[in-house]
């Protein structure tokens, strides 16, 4: 049996952007990326505190140490620029692994700048 299990957030990113006409996706600057331990083009869960709307979407790279957090796509349509959001990745993963498991989080302040990691 596989549990799908928190493997990286990124807590209280602001949105900086949306940008409706787009295939869609989040675009993430990659020293926020990195941070968190999200990759590109893997798969996230989106929670917006500010309207508690939630959706799944996939990780673009934006430009290192930009603090953009763009929403891309139809997406849009359910976060608006100053938005705070949690940004989280799952993973698949056995129960013995599971166990061991500490996900990687980063804590970001109101201009996207980090202020705690673990």
């Amino acid at each position: 049996m596989l549990l799908k299990v928190l493997k990286s957030k990124l807590h209280r990113a602001r949105v900086t952007d949306t940008k409706l006409h787009y295939p869609g996706s989040i675009e993430i600057d990659e020293s926020l990326m990195q941070a968190a331990g999200i990759l590109p083009y893997e798969s996230v869960l989106i929670a917006n505190l500010n309207n508690g709307k939630r959706f799944e979407t996939y990780v673009v790279r934006g430009e290192a140490d930009s603090g953009d957090v763009v929403i891309l796509g139809a997406a849009a349509q359910l976060a608006s620029p100053g938005d705070i959001i949690i940004i989280m990745a799952f993973a698949y993963c056995t129960p013995g692994e599971a166990a061991g498991l500490a996900p990687k989080v980063a804590v970001v302040d109101e201009k996207n700048r980090i202020v705690k990691q673990r």
